[in-house]
């Protein structure tokens, strides 16, 4: 839908009428033009790359996590599965990326901050990077890279919809570090 790409922050996408097709169609050219074509996508001065999949930068990958939520459904067998479903608070959202990169939000009151947390899949503790938007429950989340400390992997951005959301994110805030990384 081309409308949406000239909404702007804190304007929300229009996509409950879309049907999947058109709604991909429509989310991937606000991804791609603010996020995959955007010479300038950075924070703090420093570059923002999607999340490497097996050593690649990866885009649909980084796409699916921005557009989609994780749940967890129990099979035929018992057996707990994950699996990624398409999440409307999120999408209609992801333009606000963007704005809140380029320091265009001017409404909110806005928090960011580096905390040491629990990487489950990996088993080790990892610094992530927070740009929190009280006013709106939006989160966006960095990973910093440590090798050259120039550049965030961007894992993944959220509406706090939920209600531990807000919880978490003060435990967060109480936990954070002395510096953004």
């Amino acid at each position: 839908m081309p409308l949406n790409k000239l909404k702007k922050y804190p304007e929300l996408l229009v996509l409950s009428s879309l049907d999947e097709k058109s709604r991909t169609k429509s989310l991937r050219g606000i991804f791609d033009r603010d996020i995959v074509d955007n010479e300038n996508f950075k924070f703090m001065g420093k570059r923002i790359y999607p999340i490497k999949s097996d050593g690649i930068l990866d885009m649909d990958r980084e796409f699916m996590h921005l557009t989609t939520e994780e749940i967890e459904e129990v099979d035929e067998k018992g057996v707990v599965v994950k699996r990624r479903l398409y999440d409307s608070f999120r999408s209609e959202r992801l333009h606000w990326i963007r704005a809140h990169t380029d320091g265009q939000v001017k409404d909110s009151d806005i928090v960011v901050f580096s905390v040491t947390e629990r990487n489950q899949c990996k088993r080790v503790d990892v610094v992530r990077t927070y740009i929190y938007n009280k006013t709106r429950k939006y989160v966006i989340v960095f990973e910093p890279q440590t090798r050259n400390g120039n550049s965030y992997y961007l894992l993944t951005a959220y509406y706090l919809n939920k209600k531990y959301g807000e919880k978490q994110m003060k435990k967060k805030l109480a936990a954070k570090m002395d510096t953004v990384l």
